[in-house]
């Protein structure tokens, strides 16, 4: 049981780099060769990113089959969002308040998050009442 949490785990932060690339490729697309918005771009390619997590999750990481795609989505993409605040918390606390490197905050806030995004993910989206 505790070797496929934590291969359950690794597989989540794969596809949360995976991500991460997508949301960064995309910002960059729409953003200096689109010519959109800085902010609008963002969000184009945080859509896009969380989107692909979750089909991925879905799919390879929880190997899930409720057929309630769309309500499991926006449990997905809120508790995505919610993370997205830790996040930015974080990050200011860290960096703003406790005056640590901003790269370095940024690596905390991200370990820190991970945690929060998987269980989350693990309880609330993927359980199927197992």
């Amino acid at each position: 049981m505790m070797w496929k949490l934590l291969l359950s785990a690794l597989k989540f932060g794969l596809v949360g780099l995976i991500g991460m690339g997508i949301d960064f490729l995309l910002t960059w697309i729409a953003k200096e060769k689109l010519h959109i918005n800085k902010f609008v771009a963002n969000g184009i390619g945080f859509t896009v990113a969380v989107v692909n997590n979750y089909i991925l999750n879905r799919i390879w990481t929880f190997a899930n089959k409720n057929p309630q795609v769309l309500q499991q989505f926006l449990h997905f993409l809120t508790i995505s969002c919610i993370g997205l605040a830790l996040n930015t918390l974080f990050l200011y606390l860290f960096h703003q308040k406790l005056k640590l490197n901003f790269y370095f905050s940024k690596l905390l806030a991200i370990g820190m998050v991970f945690v929060w995004n998987f269980s989350a993910n693990l309880i609330f989206t993927f359980n199927d009442g197992k």
